[in-house]
């Protein structure tokens, strides 16, 4: 599972999930992209799902690049515990994602094998998502 080595402050606030993701919304490394379309959440056992259904599916051909990283803490409290007496201790970590950006590449493969891996790891992602092919425009 995908975690930081080392944090700032172990303990992080929710947030706001406003707006667009302008920063890595491209697909740079790969031929193909699979991109939110939905801001959310997406935990590192979600990450490590979806990666996991994409090396099956492509079998050892072609190349992964995985964009995010999940690095703001979810703290929880115990179960059956009263309220106050301060925040919980970090259970799990998370990556924000917003709508455009692009969670996973692919490169040197067909466009029909990189669709299906893709739509197959869409369904362990707690957000919507779509299929992108790269635009050499540069």
């Amino acid at each position: 599972m995908l975690a930081p080595k080392k944090v700032k402050y172990r303990k992080a606030q929710k947030g706001r999930m406003r707006g667009m993701a302008y920063r890595g919304s491209d697909v740079s490394f790969g031929d193909f992209g699979l991109q939110a379309t939905e801001c959310g959440w997406i935990s590192s056992r979600q990450i490590e799902a979806a990666r996991v259904t994409i090396s099956r599916h492509i079998k050892g051909t072609g190349k992964t690049w995985i964009r995010i990283f999940p690095d703001k803490p979810l703290t929880k409290k115990p179960a059956e515990t009263r309220m106050g007496k301060g925040k919980g201790a970090p259970e799990d970590w998370v990556a924000v994602v917003k709508p455009g950006r692009v969670l996973f590449e692919l490169g040197d493969l067909e466009a029909t094998v990189a669709k299906e891996a893709f739509r197959l790891a869409g369904h362990k992602l707690s957000v919507s998502t779509k299929f992108l092919v790269r635009s050499n425009e540069l």
